[in-house]
């Protein structure tokens, strides 16, 4: 497992369509937070927890795509994931997730590792910074 620290930055102002915008605590993007929090403290005993750091940021500009999250470590791939749903299942497959980034020396998680939740919901792979430049295209990426 990697020394680097994992961060999961969760878009607390993502709203689903038709949902109020007013009050702020009851987004769907805070409700995941709040998922995401209390799930994490649930497993914190446990000996295969990982402990993240959940960021909540004011919006990732994902809007279309609510909810919306993204892992990111000094010099490791982020990702930018939306499409969740605001829910302790959904939480605990994003934590599940961030133990795969956070063992993943680069913070690639191949496609089939990756619990369902994630699968689908892949918005932006983003390289590390300072990104490397590539001598020849690589194929394509899932």
């Amino acid at each position: 497992m990697s020394d680097i620290a994992t961060s999961i930055h969760v878009c607390v102002t993502c709203r689903l369509p038709g949902e109020a915008a007013e009050p702020m605590s009851e987004r769907a993007g805070a409700r995941l937070y709040e998922a995401l929090r209390q799930v994490q403290g649930r497993r914190a005993d446990q000996v295969e927890f990982l402990p993240v750091t959940l960021l909540p940021v004011e919006c990732l500009s994902v809007c279309k795509r609510p909810c919306t999250i993204g892992f990111s470590a000094a010099g490791k791939w982020t990702y930018v994931y939306g499409d969740f749903a605001p829910d302790d299942s959904t939480a605990n497959a994003i934590l599940d997730a961030a133990a795969l980034y956070a063992a993943a020396p680069d913070g690639l998680i191949p496609w089939k590792q990756r619990p369902d939740a994630l699968k689908k919901g892949v918005v932006a792979r983003i390289p590390p910074f300072p990104a490397k430049p590539l001598t020849d295209l690589p194929e394509a990426a899932e």
